[in-house]
């Protein structure tokens, strides 16, 4: 598991890097274009990877914003052979924008009502 966190960690301060550059472009190519593990995931991989990133923000100096979170999660996941989208979402009033991941259609580093509050805009 310290390896996993490790790794979260590691995703974070990349895709915090992006974000410090003020350009959402190469982030976003990042997760689109991530590549998929070969390997058959362990059944409760989605769970242990969520908590790994829950864990690395934990520790992270500076609170991780929920694109970076939400980046790191889904390329990880992605890393273990994981079908994983991030999806940016938007609501109008006020306005509010917010990522997440879903996995097989459902929210797996959020609350499960997030759709509710939030458009999709794009997945990736």
């Amino acid at each position: 598991m310290s390896f996993l966190v490790l790794r979260a960690y590691l995703k974070l301060i990349q895709f915090d890097l992006y974000l410090a550059r003020g350009n959402f472009a190469p982030l976003y190519d990042k997760v689109r274009k991530y590549p998929a593990g070969k390997t058959t995931p362990p059944p409760d991989a989605v769970e242990r990877i969520c908590s790994a990133v829950d864990m690395a923000c934990i520790w992270y100096w500076k609170e991780a914003l929920c694109l970076q979170r939400s980046a790191a999660t889904t390329c990880l996941l992605k890393s273990y052979g994981i079908f994983a989208q991030m999806v940016i979402g938007a609501q109008q009033l006020p306005f509010k924008a917010h990522a997440w991941v879903e996995v097989d259609g459902r929210v797996v580093n959020d609350k499960p009502y997030v759709l509710e509050m939030y458009s999709v805009l794009d997945r990736c």
